[in-house]
């Protein structure tokens, strides 16, 4: 069976339909380190008082999609649908710039997730984080910007401990 250096993924299809696990978790953060996973939902917590739910979650999912955590992007996707929003919308979130499904809001909120995930070497750009902070009031950018620090973190979380989602039958 061969298998790539970073993983022990098979590179060959299963031989049935079954699911295939995930890799192992790492670490259970929760159990070992417990003031500070507390902290982290505390964290979560104030990020998201005052936000909008919609964007709070959008902004969950985009960032999560981009950093691979696959435990953040089922869970994050499940609440946003418990908050009504469709399955194109949620669809779309990877593709949300070619796609007529989201409010000027809810752009400006994806592109500055976007440019606080991907922080490369000049930072935010100016043009994303002025076009946020002309359709967020002060405290409501401040809680996005809030909400984009906290997913990030989660996420790292996620990666670097391999959460995983269970099936949903």
């Amino acid at each position: 069976m061969t298998t790539t250096s970073e993983t022990s993924t098979p590179l060959t299809a299963p031989t049935s339909d079954a699911p295939v696990p995930a890799a192992a978790p790492r670490i259970n953060l929760k159990a070992k380190a417990p003031a500070f996973y507390q902290a982290m939902i505390a964290l979560d917590r104030a990020a998201a008082d005052g936000l909008d739910p919609v964007v709070s979650e959008l902004v969950r999912v985009r960032s999560s999609q981009l950093n691979g955590c696959a435990y953040c992007v089922d869970m994050h996707t499940a609440d946003a649908r418990q908050l009504g929003l469709t399955e194109q919308k949620l669809y779309g979130v990877a593709v949300w710039r070619e796609t007529p499904f989201f409010t000027a809001r809810e752009r400006a909120a994806l592109a500055l997730a976007e440019a606080v995930t991907g922080l490369g070497a000049h930072g935010v750009p100016d043009a994303v984080y002025d076009e946020a902070a002309r359709l967020f009031d002060e405290e409501e950018l401040s809680r996005l910007l809030a909400m984009c620090v906290t997913i990030n973190a989660w996420n790292r979380i996620g990666v670097a401990s391999r959460l995983s989602p269970q099936v949903r039958g």
